[in-house]
């Protein structure tokens, strides 16, 4: 027995994904805003920690090479993040090549 796994129904850039699963308007709206915001939330920890790893190699005088070997990741890797690449890490992955600098990462919570 075969069964087909599929769609044809695509959102557009700048749809909604939750009016396009049938949420009532309002709260597809609401969804799609909370969405965003932590999408946005996200992308700028990712940022933050990038610059951290760029300043790092920046003061030290590294070249590219040097410093994927130090971090642990290949060349392009090290572009990526110098480059601000966000959407190819996760914040884990820049958390873990921070502590190879010998820098340490702390979080704060804030209730909103």
């Amino acid at each position: 027995m075969t069964s087909a796994v599929g769609s044809a129904h695509k959102t557009p850039a700048g749809g909604n994904v939750f009016a396009d699963l049938g949420f009532e308007p309002d709260q597809a709206r609401a969804l799609q805003l909370q969405s965003k915001r932590i999408i946005s939330e996200k992308l700028a920890i990712k940022e933050a920690l990038m610059s951290e790893l760029s300043l790092w190699i920046d003061q030290n005088q590294l070249k590219q090479v040097q410093a994927a070997q130090i971090l642990g990741v290949t060349r392009p890797r090290v572009s990526d993040v110098i480059h601000k690449k966000t959407v190819k890490f996760t914040i884990d992955a820049l958390v873990d090549m921070l502590a190879r600098t010998g820098k340490h990462v702390r979080l704060s919570v804030q209730s909103t």
